[in-house]
């Protein structure tokens, strides 16, 4: 993969030993893997560029994905059997979740039916079209729990424009911001790119990971290349969430 007389780099040759903190191999409870196949296969191909370490995080959503703790521990179990069959016996896999912060979401918090990630960062999302009408007090509920609350992909939401002043206030309020790596090339559009790179030019990201679903968009995250002045600002990114996460 290096490419020594190009401009650009693949970001895959700086991904070894990376922390894929947010993701959705768990087979067969979301819009991600389907089957333990499917998840062994991603898992395989991570493995060929240096990624052995995951914390999968699949949806709770209410009316969609109504996962709890034991859909995804049971989910957990087929697949570590699905690893050791084949010999993956090395690879180091938790689990947590991606919260939609809809209806149901405070229900959640009230009852302590969270599915953290390690040293009690919560991973949270919105609906793409509109905030979450909850979302302030959703976010203050979640650091009376004593949780740091970390805002999945916020350069995929279609209500925050690029230069949008929500994005440092909501820094204030102590939110994290995960940035998916797909998002630094066209693959969820241009604009899409142009608010990561914004963000990530601002220092306003505080982890990175893959939101791998499928073997397709794998493929395209392997594909990404990326100019010398990019590379420096996500470096510091990739290391900061290895060891958060590791």
């Amino acid at each position: 993969m290096f490419e020594f007389f190009s401009k650009k780099k693949f970001l895959a040759d700086y991904l070894e030993n990376f922390v894929d903190m947010h993701n959705h191999i768990l087979p067969g409870i979301d819009d991600g893997a389907k089957t333990v196949e499917e998840s062994i296969e991603l898992i395989k191909s991570f493995s060929e560029f240096g990624v052995q370490n995951f914390i999968a995080t699949p949806h709770i959503m209410d009316n969609y994905y109504p996962n709890t703790t034991e859909t995804i521990h049971t989910s957990l179990e087929k697949l570590k059997k699905g690893m050791y069959a084949n010999d993956l016996k090395h690879i180091s896999f938790d689990v947590a979740a991606e919260h939609m912060i809809d209806a149901n979401f405070e229900t959640l918090l009230d009852k302590s039916e969270m599915m953290p990630l390690r040293k009690n960062y919560l991973l949270v999302e919105m609906s793409y079209l509109q905030p979450s009408i909850n979302f302030e007090e959703a976010i203050q509920k979640i650091a009376s729990k004593r949780f740091f609350p970390i805002l999945a992909h916020p350069e995929r939401y279609n209500f925050l424009q690029l230069k949008s002043s929500k994005f440092k206030k909501y820094k204030k309020k102590g939110i994290l911001f995960q940035m998916n790596l797909l998002s630094l090339s066209e693959f969820y559009g241009k604009d899409v790119q142009k608010k990561a790179l914004h963000l990530l030019d601002e220092g306003l990201i505080d982890f990175v990971a893959s939101d791998v679903h499928n073997l397709n968009q794998l493929q395209s995250l392997k594909e990404i290349k990326l100019t010398n002045n990019q590379l420096e600002l996500l470096l510091p990114l990739i290391d900061r969430t290895i060891q958060s996460f590791y």
